[in-house]
């Protein structure tokens, strides 16, 4: 046990900077109650343990007296001056009082308390070095995997964990292998110590990359207004400039795609979209959606719901693998999204149209009007036949195709026209 201690001592100043004489002082007062509880009788009860050797040894104060009345509290004289030539009645002297299977509490007693100060001291190390780093990058090793997934991070000093539901599952680790990922956050635990939490799926962590590849976020004349991320497969960024000189995306971009390579390195080859950020939620989409064209676009009322119409070929694109770009996309900008294919958008309209041609609404066979139309247009309308709002509804947007003034766009916007007046 000895040994032992020392052994125990030097490794807590060494690898964990807690300094000796404080285990030594938390050992000492937790024989101390030890030692109360295993000798009966003896007051003032004192327990010195050698910071050199790690011996422990027990004392109990006795009264020194003439006679002894009390064995447990009394020394003679005559036994006093034996141990100390000095004393006289009425002094009190320290005697050993050791008990004999003292070395095994003492080694559980100490086990227990060293357990204790080693989670304290780390728990003191954690807290100063790492609470004041949250958001940042830090890199350790995978010292080993527990509770199946989770990764158990060796920082140096204190491990972190990196639990499986903070990293993509697209990722798979293996004991000694190096490891880069945000500090999440330092909680404490249920056994007193704090522990050091990691993520590799959280935006941030995507956001911290681009610091270190790009000095104009740096700096701070580009910005990352908006970040969104399924880990593992997609990450959305909206960026914007505060100096019209720098182009935000190219910023984030870099030479030949330098930068960005290198952080979709980092993420294992996750697919990253840099787009310019905008105030305005269509123009945003516009520019999340870039290069697909969107054929109809428009926003609810309340500002919480966008709808648009792409051509057929583009729809699955714009919804991705599990619908997961159109996701990424409303989050990015805040709004719910909903996305129609043309042929059904067109298949849609005709039947409107068609319901709205049978209504007994003496408004539809007036003579055709269409604001914001030029005259040139509605002349040419009429001249073919579709001089009233009913036959206008009536026609297919083939038939309105074949009149040469008319084009495809003017067919949409005169179509709708027609049928938001009516309905």
């Amino acid at each position: 046990m000895n040994k032992d201690l020392v052994a125990i001592f030097e490794y807590l100043e060494r690898e964990k900077g807690i300094k000796r004489d404080i285990i030594i002082n938390a050992i000492e007062e937790a024989l101390r109650v030890a030692a109360r509880k295993s000798i009966k009788g003896l007051i003032n009860i004192s327990v010195k343990v050698d910071s050199k050797s790690g011996n422990i040894e027990v004392f109990a104060q006795k009264e020194v007296v003439e006679k002894v009345t009390i064995p447990e509290e009394e020394i003679s004289l005559e036994e006093a001056q034996a141990l100390n030539p000095n004393v006289e009645i009425s002094d009190w002297v320290d005697i050993e009082a050791t008990p004999e299977d003292f070395g095994r509490i003492a080694a559980q007693t100490a086990r227990q308390v060293i357990a204790q100060k080693l989670r304290s001291a780390e728990r003191d190390v954690i807290y100063e070095e790492y609470r004041h780093r949250i958001n940042e990058i830090i890199s350790g090793s995978v010292k080993r995997v527990v509770r199946g997934a989770t990764l158990i991070v060796d920082l140096g000093k204190v491990e972190a964990i990196l639990p499986d539901r903070f990293y993509p599952k697209t990722e798979r680790y293996n004991v000694g292998e190096r490891v880069q990922a945000l500090l999440y956050e330092v909680r404490d635990t249920e056994s007193g110590g704090a522990e050091v939490v990691l993520s590799r799926s959280h935006p941030e962590f995507v956001r911290q990359l681009f610091l270190q590849e790009v000095p104009e976020l740096e700096d701070e004349t580009v910005h990352i207004e908006r970040i969104v991320r399924d880990a593992g497969y997609r990450t959305k960024i909206a960026v914007s400039s505060s100096d019209f000189k720098v182009d935000p995306v190219g910023a984030c971009v870099g030479v030949r795609g330098t930068r960005v390579k290198n952080v979709i390195h980092e993420l294992n080859n996750e697919k990253i979209d840099i787009l310019p950020f905008s105030a305005d939620k269509v123009q945003f989409l516009e520019n999340a959606l870039a290069p697909i064209e969107i054929k109809k676009i428009s926003l609810s009322e309340d500002e919480s719901t966008i709808s648009i119409v792409v051509e057929d070929e583009s729809y699955p694109i714009v919804l991705g693998k599990h619908g997961m770009n159109i996701r990424l996309c409303g989050q990015l900008i805040g709004i719910e999204l909903n996305v129609q294919r043309m042929s059904e958008y067109q298949t849609t309209m005709n039947i409107q149209r068609a319901q709205l041609a049978l209504m007994d609404d003496p408004s539809l066979d007036e003579t055709l009007k269409i604001e914001g139309m030029s005259s040139l247009i509605i002349d040419s309308l009429i001249s073919a036949g579709y001089d009233t709002p009913r036959k206008v509804l009536r026609a297919s947007p083939s038939e309105l195709a074949s009149i040469p003034e008319i084009s495809t766009d003017m067919i949409d916007k005169i179509l709708e026209d027609v049928r938001q007046k009516r309905l």
